[in-house]
């Protein structure tokens, strides 16, 4: 099954990828201008890898960020399953792997690291897809 998994940021959406068993790849990051072109640049992200299923990076913390991303959601045009996955702490995690190689953090380098983290952590939840 091809997985996607995204980290839904103010200014950026991470990406990452699973095409075949376990390996998770980042993408480029989504650059966010407004959410109704953060919402296209995804749908057409995911018709373009032929995504069958949609990981969605979630805070256990913050009501008000769980509220964004789920309006950030209803914005997509799924045409195929989504799960939230808890994410907390997968951008610091990000941040920690790419210390001393990342001069520019707004280039989206860890924000897609950060949807890798998430869907990594999907993938060792479940017994097998």
């Amino acid at each position: 099954m091809k997985l996607a998994s995204i980290d839904v940021g103010l200014k950026r959406i991470g990406v990452a990828i699973c095409l075949t068993s376990n390996i998770v790849t980042p993408q480029n990051a989504i650059l966010r201008k407004n959410r109704n072109q953060a919402a296209n640049d995804v749908n057409a992200f995911l018709k373009e890898w032929e995504i069958e299923k949609l990981i969605v990076g979630f805070p256990s913390s913050s009501e008000d960020t769980q509220n964004r991303i789920k309006h950030f959601i209803n914005l997509l045009e799924l045409k195929i399953p989504f799960e939230f996955q808890e994410e907390n702490m997968s951008s610091h995690e990000a941040e920690e792997m790419m210390k001393g190689e990342i001069k520019h953090k707004k280039d989206g380098r860890i924000d897609s690291l950060a949807a890798k983290i998430i869907l990594e952590r999907f993938l060792a939840k479940k017994p097998s897809l």
